[in-house]
């Protein structure tokens, strides 16, 4: 019955601009997990033994959209996107953004209320910078964050 469980379990990657996709591979691997990396045809993916790449339309949430209807209770999301990170965890997902921040539902209505206040801001005219280029060591913490949450998710199957 464990195993059954642990195949289902996959780790779906929002790909356009993930800069973890060998963290979460590899990690993928030493858990012999899956992988289903979405991105649009703007960015090109190579497919790997346990990796799946699907490529969606160029619309500003294609990638968004494919994944929000192809994850499962139990899969591993990760996202930057707060809107895709809320209809995962409303989908009892596990998901985690590119720096290893599990995102938890009693924190994401403040982060979507950030979120639609810069919306609004950009409507203005107003632009803020973009977030700074992940570093070596938040890559290390990511896939140590990861490495957790599948020992974890591991370990509970198991029981």
């Amino acid at each position: 019955m464990a195993m059954e469980k642990s195949q289902r379990m996959k780790i779906v990657v929002d790909g356009d601009a993930c800069p973890v996709k060998k963290e979460i591979i590899a990690c993928a691997h030493t858990f012999g997990v899956p992988v289903l990396m979405v991105s649009s045809y703007d960015h090109v993916l190579q497919a790997e033994e346990g990796v799946t790449v699907v490529q969606v339309d160029r619309g500003a949430d294609s990638a968004d959209l494919y994944i929000a209807n192809h994850i499962i209770a139990g899969d591993i999301v990760v996202t930057q996107d707060y809107g895709l990170a809320a209809l995962a965890l409303g989908k009892r997902c596990r998901v985690l953004s590119n720096r290893g921040q599990e995102y938890e539902d009693s924190k994401m209505d403040f982060m979507l209320e950030g979120r639609h206040a810069r919306a609004v801001e950009r409507r203005r005219g107003q632009y803020s910078k973009g977030p700074k280029a992940i570093t070596a060591e938040e890559k290390n913490l990511f896939q140590h964050k990861l490495t957790k949450l599948l020992t974890l998710l591991q370990e509970n199957v198991q029981l």
